[in-house]
């Protein structure tokens, strides 16, 4: 691959689409390489750059078949399973604790009898 052009922020011509733009119109790379890129100049740091593709060499979005969503939510049942209760958490398990928060925090675990009443009176 060549030098690719580079274009300032937001001065890219026709044509041109980042991988999100793509996708919002339906349309992913289709294995093209890519076309430019866009450079955002800041201050006293590196430039934001943003890969382009040739909207015309795009292809559209394949279609998620059954099998590609039950193989999806498996692995987002999988991401919500803490590995030391083997529940559901109902969250992805953050993987800085790497378990849920009621493994990883015992002391500050909920009971799970009826909401306090916070001093309240009916």
């Amino acid at each position: 691959m060549g030098a690719l052009p580079v274009y300032r922020w937001r001065l890219a011509p026709d044509g041109y689409a980042t991988r999100r733009q793509l996708r919002a119109a339906g349309l992913r790379p289709g294995g093209q390489d890519v076309a430019a890129q866009l450079e955002r100049p800041r201050r006293r740091r590196e430039p934001l750059v943003a890969y382009l593709y040739r909207v015309d060499r795009a292809k559209p979005v394949r279609p998620m078949t059954p099998g590609r969503w039950a193989a999806l939510a498996k692995a987002n049942a999988a991401r919500r399973t803490c590995p030391e209760c083997r529940r559901d958490a109902g969250y992805v398990i953050p993987p800085s604790l790497g378990m849920c928060s009621a493994c990883a925090f015992p002391d500050n675990a909920v009971s799970a009898g009826p909401p306090a009443a916070h001093g309240l009176r009916a």
